[in-house]
């Protein structure tokens, strides 16, 4: 027989591991639940209280109802709706596409010292209060701006839909082209430039060895910037409020304006809930195709 000691077993520490982790996350989940599950939750609710004019919100013991949410189908709703989401669309879209040759010049043809001053830059530009950049774009290219005069020599009218329609976008591009490009520098910055250095020396041209490396390779960023973009101006509430000038209204102005002006708390949380159920399904739909598109690559 063996003369060898059996060493002994050690009693696990997992299961105590574990729960002094539990306890950990303890605190971060009661501030969760506090600041933003609860809310939520009696936002849910508060949606389908019955209003009564004449008061503040819904009645105390009022029954559970679904006349908010009937109400939504209406024309004037879906139309702003609609008006929401086109130019939140058209601004990430065309934010998106500028943000990009912006964050690659910054990463590829500027200094060390050039490549900190433009970062520096947009940080200023994201951080820069939302009411300031907005009054500026107001005083300027307004209706009584300092560009009136060239507006009005082009033939084109200040005050015309569509040009409040341009204007709105405007302001929010002014907001979503600092974010998104902050969020591809750092993918650029990934990408190998030996990659197009050897595309050219094999004959492609300068645009194509873009468009079949550097684009591919930066699909995901761009995805990320598009909807950090659109869910930005979704819910967008100062832009088109001062830049609108009250014939271009987002959801979120309608969301106001049920809450503040007439105090129908119930129907201004139907439509929260549907903004919130709405921008979590266009999210989930390109991460969706987002991933669909990898797994054919």
């Amino acid at each position: 027989m063996s003369s060898q000691a059996i060493p002994a077993t050690r009693p696990s520490t997992t299961p105590f591991r574990d729960r002094g982790a539990m306890l950990l996350l303890v605190p971060a989940l009661a501030v969760f639940v506090l600041i933003f599950a609860a809310p939520l939750i009696d936002l849910a609710l508060e949606s389908f209280r019955q209003f009564v004019p004449g008061r503040i919100g819904s009645a105390p013991d009022s029954p559970f109802v679904l006349d908010n949410y009937r109400e939504l189908a209406s024309p004037s709703f879906l139309g702003v709706l609609v008006e929401t989401f086109r130019i939140s669309l058209a601004a990430s879209l065309v934010g998106m596409i500028i943000a990009f040759p912006i964050g690659y010049g910054i990463v590829r043809r500027f200094s060390r010292r050039g490549r900190v001053a433009c970062i520096g830059l947009m940080i200023m530009l994201v951080l820069l209060s939302m009411l300031v950049r907005t009054y500026a774009l107001e005083l300027t290219f307004g209706s009584v701006g300092i560009a009136r005069p060239l507006l009005t020599a082009l033939g084109v009218a200040p005050t015309s839909r569509w040009y409040i329609e341009t204007l709105v976008g405007a302001g929010l591009l002014h907001a979503v082209i600092p974010i998104s490009v902050l969020t591809l520098i750092g993918t650029v910055q990934n990408l190998d430039p030996r990659l197009i250095d050897a595309a050219q020396s094999l004959g492609a041209p300068v645009w194509r060895a873009h468009l079949d490396i550097t684009l591919p390779r930066s699909l995901p960023a761009l995805i990320s910037a598009f909807l950090v973009s659109l869910t930005f101006s979704i819910s967008a509430f100062v832009i088109p409020m001062v830049l609108g000038k009250g014939r271009v209204l987002f959801i979120s102005n309608v969301i106001y304006n049920r809450f503040s002006d007439v105090s129908n708390y119930p129907s201004g949380a139907a439509v929260s809930i549907t903004m919130l159920i709405l921008t979590l399904c266009v999210v989930y739909l390109v991460s969706l195709a987002q991933h669909g598109g990898r797994k054919r690559a």
